[in-house]
């Protein structure tokens, strides 16, 4: 290493390790075992496939809305109304991930009785990764859309004030010999998840995600958190989907929009489960998305290197690294939650222990 240059050492860490010092933290808040697991499991997940912005990190986020009584540790979501192909689920303020899967298999049982399956999800809170869910819809033969609303936070295109959420956007759909197709993206620039793990590794961002309180353009994570906003990908496309999703994620559900005073917090959000077999053969669709999907992926002349990258294929391709070498942690976020461990009298054991952490030399 070059004398001067910043020696970077990252902590890296199984996805077992993850989910086991997140079901500490949950159970330490006071979550029973089963909503512990199945919230820990997914936070995991999320950082195994390379999104880091809502796995662990989330656990202080979590804890905040705990101690502020947002979220309530014992609540379990219900089925507040089931009528022909849709129905309502009832968060009750738990914990956001078991009130999406619990909407999710909904939706499934709905699709096939029905042909398609929508489900609304009321008072409910942060509910994680929408390409989770859609691709439990695809593994179930059908083809899965969500979307949601969330806390005001991106300007409109034009705007300089927080006015929509990060109102993400999935869908996915199976295909023949390999996973599903996934498409998973917030119509901000940028998530604000995201821009928390810039901060916790001391990067600056792309330009053109978000703008400082003045409304001027920034790279540096702490604008955000100093009174900026996030911009809407794509101008006023992105901005256009954002406001559309404001009104079913928000005004369907009962949650209310962004920046209306009746908005309630949480995740506004909509899953909609279409079965394949009631408008053809689920064989035939899935042969034909991997015959197109690979027709895509060579869609250069000849000669060069492809890169043209499907949907959920950088994911995969993270997840099959993560597997065997570890998820990364950057040391900051290890020692917040280490610390909100501590201050609830949990011990985190591996994740804990710097000393024991695998490390990666930057440059390596």
């Amino acid at each position: 290493m070059a004398s001067g240059e910043t020696r970077l050492v990252v902590q890296r860490f199984s996805i077992d390790e993850l989910e086991d010092a997140a079901v500490r933290v949950l159970a330490g808040f006071g979550a029973p075992p089963d909503l512990a697991e199945l919230t820990a499991r997914s936070l995991a997940q999320s950082n195994l496939l390379g999104h880091d912005s809502h796995g662990i990190i989330r656990l202080l986020q979590y804890a905040a809305w705990v101690r502020d009584g947002q979220i309530r540790v014992t609540a379990r979501p219900e089925q507040a109304r089931r009528l022909g192909a849709t129905a309502l689920v009832d968060g009750n303020w738990g914990f956001g991930q078991p009130t999406a899967r619990m909407a999710t298999d909904t939706a499934i049982e709905l699709a096939a009785a029905n042909g398609v399956g929508a489900v609304a999800v009321a008072r409910c809170n942060h509910i994680g990764r929408l390409g989770e869910y859609v691709t439990r819809m695809a593994d179930a033969g059908c083809i899965g859309l969500a979307l949601c609303n969330s806390g005001p936070v991106v300007a409109p295109a034009g705007g300089t004030r927080r006015t929509f959420g990060t109102n993400p956007f999935a869908w996915a759909a199976p295909r023949a010999g390999a996973v599903p197709l996934v498409l998973d993206f917030s119509t901000a620039g940028i998530a604000e998840g995201k821009v928390q793990v810039a901060m916790a590794q001391g990067e600056r961002l792309p330009d053109g995600m978000i703008i400082d309180r003045n409304g001027a353009p920034s790279t540096r994570p702490q604008d955000l958190y100093d009174g900026g906003a996030l911009l809407p990908f794509g101008g006023h496309k992105g901005s256009g989907l954002c406001l559309m999703i404001e009104l079913v994620g928000g005004l369907l559900t009962g949650m209310g929009t962004a920046p209306m005073p009746d908005y309630a917090g949480g995740n506004g959000t909509l899953f909609i489960a279409l079965s394949i077999e009631r408008f053809t053969p689920l064989d035939a669709f899935a042969e034909g998305a991997a015959a197109f999907a690979s027709r895509v992926t060579q869609s250069q002349d000849g000669g060069v290197e492809p890169d043209v990258f499907l949907p959920g294929q950088v994911e995969q391709q993270v997840a099959a690294e993560r597997s065997v070498t570890g998820v990364p942690v950057p040391d900051a976020t290890r020692r917040d939650i280490t610390e909100l461990a501590e201050s609830i009298g949990v011990d985190l054991g591996r994740l804990a222990l710097h000393r024991l952490g695998r490390t990666l030399e930057s440059g390596s």
